[in-house]
């Protein structure tokens, strides 16, 4: 995609935002997408919010949106199906209604089914009301079909481990990401068809859902999913079952704060140091104790006292899942030391493959990187494919940054992916690609900026694009690898 074919044009919605008359479109987020080497597909998703066109204001209406190529080329015509998740999620005891929000949607398929699972929000709520997977025949998409079902489950109470909240019941799913499987021949054709997915336990999704918080961040289990006779969802009437296995793990733990190059002592208003924790809260878990470090000069970043604010880079929501040479692969975000944030894992047939990453850390701004990573031996070296130019100012969340109103809450990304083909891979992370500061762009929406003040720029020349957008200051890196 790109600024040609905008998600709201691609999927038939008007502009997010008309600017002459100010009318908002549909709110479209959290594009995944696959090629189905079986069906010679691409298939896309998102996460489709309705809104008030004279506000922008969220109706709590949601949907995901599948667009399915009609041909193995992507830029032909594509169809697309709709499905309304507005009321998928259990209700427990009566505290986390829907209308719930399908979050953060991801993809996978077997030899007979095409899976999206979300994780149910309560929008009147702090609860969480189970992850949801979503099956569809995989041929009747492919074919074009006029309709085509969806079979729910919803994962609430699914795994026979007990919350942490009183009355305890068994734990929800939570981010339960589908397999994808490299080529034609990988597949589980056991249990007339079987597709597999991963998931963690240690955020409070898990562990509270009820009350939304309350845990400790740390567990030693895994959760393996396994959806049978998948084979059915080509019949009339699909009959597809879901088991769980709990599986203890090394423990783990929702990580410390990334940091990244730049370190040293806070400044007051007349002291700026060459570099010093901007986020200095720290958090202690099992991973070390850590906060978000960035390089800051005299220039114009250094303005005011040190602010407090955390960064939601790092979480312990499982990755990018791959079903290979007969193995399952997932990846968690947990390290300590060198920050390895969203990883995605890519595995070919022979059981070769990489992890795809973004690093960080005292030495790094955040870099686009990746590690080998083999059935017999395991990950290997992080090897760095573009390192990072500077710090992240993205959604600048910074008080010093020209946003005294700050959220205290920067973020870095959801995602990282990483795509099979044949022998070799493709992989995608997000980096620091250059160093036109949140203060150079101009930033309008705040009040001191000096740049161009034109959206997409970075005081290009003749006003023209330059090489960051508004708000985030981040970019992907693509990178073909054989391993």
């Amino acid at each position: 995609m790109n600024h040609a074919v905008d998600l709201n044009s691609f999927y038939g919605y008007p502009p997010a935002v008309n600017r002459p008359t100010g009318v908002r479109g549909q709110f479209v987020t959290d594009p995944s997408c696959y090629y189905d080497a079986q069906t010679q597909r691409f298939y896309m998703v998102v996460l489709t919010l309705e809104v008030n066109p004279a506000t922008g204001a969220f109706t709590h209406v949601n949907h995901l949106d599948i667009a399915v190529s009609q041909t193995s080329n992507p830029t032909g015509l594509w169809n697309i199906y709709r499905v309304n998740v507005t009321n998928d999620g259990t209700n427990a005891g009566g505290s986390n209604p829907c209308p719930c929000l399908g979050d953060y949607p991801h993809i996978g398929a077997d030899a007979y089914g095409f899976y999206v699972t979300t994780n149910s929000y309560p929008w009147c709520c702090n609860g969480f009301d189970g992850a949801q997977i979503y099956a569809f025949s995989k041929r009747q998409l492919a074919s074009g079909a006029t309709t085509v079902a969806a079979t729910h489950i919803d994962t609430f109470g699914a795994v026979n481990v007990p919350t942490g909240e009183t009355p305890s019941t068994n734990q929800p799913g939570f981010t339960v990401w589908p397999a994808q499987s490299p080529g034609i021949l990988s597949y589980e054709l056991g249990a007339n068809g079987t597709e597999y997915f991963l998931s963690s336990n240690a955020a409070d999704e898990a562990t509270h859902p009820v009350a939304g918080t309350g845990g400790n961040y740390t567990s030693s289990q895994i959760v393996a999913w396994a959806l049978t006779n998948t084979a059915s969802l080509d019949t009339a009437t699909p009959s597809i079952a879901l088991s769980n296995s709990v599986l203890g793990v090394s423990q783990y733990a929702l990580p410390p704060k990334a940091d990244q190059m730049g370190s040293g002592s806070a400044p007051t208003a007349a002291d700026s140091p060459q570099g010093y924790c901007l986020n200095n809260e720290t958090t202690v878990t099992i991973a070390g104790t850590g906060c978000w470090k960035l390089l800051v000069g005299t220039s114009a970043h250094a303005r005011g006292a040190e602010v407090v604010s955390k960064l939601d880079s790092n979480d312990t929501r499982m990755q990018q899942v791959t079903f290979p040479n007969g193995k399952i692969w997932g990846a968690l975000d947990t390290a300590p030391g060198k920050n390895i944030i969203y990883p995605a894992i890519g595995v070919t047939a022979s059981g070769r493959g990489v992890v795809a990453l973004t690093l960080s850390g005292p030495d790094n701004f955040p870099s686009a990187a990746y590690a080998a990573i083999d059935a017999q031996v395991g990950m290997g070296a992080v090897t760095i494919v573009a390192d990072g130019a500077a710090t992240e100012d993205g959604f600048t969340s910074y008080k010093q940054q020209l946003n005294p109103g700050a959220s205290l809450r920067p973020r870095w990304g959801d995602y990282g992916s990483a795509a099979v083909d044949g022998n070799s891979i493709w992989i995608a992370s997000e980096y620091i690609a250059q160093s036109c500061y949140y203060t150079d762009w101009g930033g309008p929406f705040f009040a001191g900026g000096t740049g161009d003040n034109l959206l997409g720029t970075c005081g290009g020349a003749s006003h023209g694009p330059g090489k960051r957008t508004a708000l985030a200051n981040w970019s992907t890196r693509i990178s073909k690898l054989t391993p």
